[in-house]
Parts: C-alpha cells; sequence; structure tokens
C-alpha cells in the first residue's frame, strides 16, 4: 500500500485524516491541490511531504506555472519539515520535473528499507519498543522509518511488542501507528501519552525508535512530545533511537534555529469532534519540539547508525 501514487498526471494520495476508519483518497490536479493537502495534513510525515512537494512541483510544471512562484508557496505550506525544502529545490535545479519527483519516488522506498535493515540490528528478539507520532510508511511512500525498523526485524523473525502512544493533539500514534501495525500482524499496545515514563519506570520498555522531520547541529525536531519521551529513556537508561533519512538532515544551521510550526488551537480546544475545554480558551500548539543530541543514543540512517551531529 503506498501513501502517494502518480496516476495520469495526478498525484493521489491516501486521506489520513479519514484513517483509520475509512481508507479514502484524494487527487491532487494541480500544484495547489498538493499545498492544501500539505497543509491540512492529507499527507503529513516528512519524507511523504518531500515526495508530495516534489510531484507538486511536477504539477506546476505541467500547469504552465512558473516554477520559482510555485515553489515558493510549496515551501510555505509547512515551515518545519526539512525534506519539503530539500525536494523542492532538487526539483527546481532538476532538467526535468516529474522526471526528477518519480526518482525521488523510488528512491524514498529503497531508502526506508535500508533503514529498516540497519534498524533492526539494534532490535532484539523479545524487545517491547516504544514509538511516538507515526514514522511509518504512512509518513512516506511505503515501509516508513521507525516503523521501518520495526517491521524489518519482525520479518526476520523476531518477537517483537511494539508500544504507541496517542500522540495528542491529532493523534498519529493512535490513528495511523497502531493501524499500521496492525495490518502487518505486529503485537501492538496503545497508551496515554503521559503513560510512557511510567511504563519505562516498571522496566517494560526496552528501547525507543521515532522518527525526525529535522535533523541539525545539536539535535533533532520531531513531533512535539518526543523531547518528554527522550527525557524519560534517559533517566531510566533507555536508549532512544532516531530514524530518518539524510534527506531530513539540515547541516546548515543550528537545530534551535528551527521555525517550529504552531498549528490552529481547535486542535486542541476539540478532540474527536467534542469540544473539551471551556469556550475561548487560549491555546499554545507546536506542532514539534526539540530533542538535543545528548539525549540519543543513535540515528538510524539508510547507510548505517550514526552519532547525533
Amino acid at each position: 500500500m503506498k501513501t502517494l501514487e502518480w496516476e495520469d498526471n495526478k498525484l493521489k494520495l491516501i486521506d489520513q485524516t479519514k484513517l483509520p476508519d475509512e481508507l479514502t483518497y484524494v487527487y491532487c490536479n494541480n500544484y495547489l491541490d498538493v499545498i492544501t493537502a500539505i497543509r491540512d495534513m492529507v499527507v503529513r510525515g516528512a519524507p511523504a511531504i518531500g515526495v508530495a512537494a516534489a510531484f507538486g512541483m511536477a504539477l506546476a510544471d505541467i500547469g504552465g506555472v512558473d516554477l520559482e512562484k510555485a515553489a515558493n508557496e510549496i515551501k510555505a505550506a509547512r515551515p518545519t519539515a526539512v525534506n519539503l525544502f530539500w525536494a523542492v529545490d532538487r526539483v527546481l535545479n532538476s532538467e526535468d520535473a516529474l522526471a526528477e519527483a518519480l526518482k525521488m519516488y523510488e528512491e524514498d522506498m529503497s531508502t526506508n528499507r535500508a533503514i529498516g535493515k540497519y534498524g533492526a540490528e539494534i532490535i532484539d528478539d523479545g524487545d517491547t519498543v516504544l514509538t511516538h507520532c507515526n514514522a511509518g510508511a504512512l509518513a512516506c511512500v511505503d515501509y516508513g522509518t521507525a516503523l521501518g525498523v520495526f517491521r524489518a526485524a519482525h520479518e526476520q523473525g523476531k518477537n517483537i511488542n511494539v508500544i504507541c502512544d496517542e500522540t495528542r493533539p491529532r493523534g498519529q500514534g493512535a490513528s495511523l501507528s497502531v493501524w499500521e501495525m496492525q495490518q502487518e500482524n505486529i503485537p501492538v499496545k496503545l497508551i496515554p501519552d503521559v503513560a510512557s515514563g511510567f511504563l519505562m519506570s516498571q522496566g517494560k520498555i526496552d528501547k525507543v525508535v521515532i522518527g525526525a522531520d529535522r535533523i541539525a547541529k545539536g539535535g533533532v525536531v520531531n513531533k512535539v512530545g518526543s523531547f518528554m519521551v527522550a527525557l524519560a529513556a534517559k533517566h531510566h537508561d533507555i536508549p532512544f533511537y532516531v530514524a530518518a533519512p539524510y534527506s531530513t538532515f539540515d547541516n546548515d544551521i543550528n537545530i534551535y534555529d528551527t521555525v517550529i510550526e504552531e498549528r490552529d488551537g481547535d486542535e486542541v480546544r476539540y478532540y474527536g469532534g467534542a469540544r473539551i475545554c471551556p469556550e475561548g480558551t487560549e491555546v499554545i500548539n507546536p506542532a514539534f519540539d526539540i530533542t538535543p543530541k545528548e539525549l540519543i543514543t543513535g540515528i538510524i540512517t539508510e547507510k548505517g547508525i550514526i552519532d547525533p551531529i
């Protein structure tokens, strides 16, 4: 099952806002449709956003839109995921926008399987592993980064158990990661976001593997809540790994220079369509946080496991 596909000069996307109850698709006919899909999180996850953005550039090229203009608009869709900027610039500097996007599509799948292969080396038979948010096939073209590590370990016959936290406020851990593991028949349990530290204190988690939206000097940016999980893991001497391709690295900046996306407060005020706080409540809703490199055991890439930069 592919998160996105190129069909008849259109970009076909799984509508991740409808999962896990409905498996439906959205078709992007032009680059503006791709921007909407990225902004509204129909497609999400750094690698998937990058490839979708590349196809957005291809659609702009097919539609006769100035590519510099399209590039600036696509980059503004979500400011934190570095893959978005990397993909747009790569297409912008290519001779054939569609050919480059298709090349990136194929590269993403092979990259993720390589990440899975290297990551499986740190997973022992019988491990219980925790992940935060969704860094699976749905966050990429296919297979996934953090969940790709679990897939690879499972394919090797290792007996593993996966713990997914809810990942408030949008619940990607509950709605997406749990769903993916169930599709693969990998044993999985869901916990509240606030329960991971307790489980660690009880010796019920052996390792943590998450994805990343940006890796730069000094640490990693990932879905908000990652930092707290990393702190708890450090306190309990539990290995904390990040799985991400080199396209997620931004070697030109310090991680604390990252622009952290602030999302609509209604994502916090409402859950499952129901308001959970008094009307008019003010909200702070950062989409990401920063985990400093001192809390990270290693970064699993398509070229092997490396130290944080």
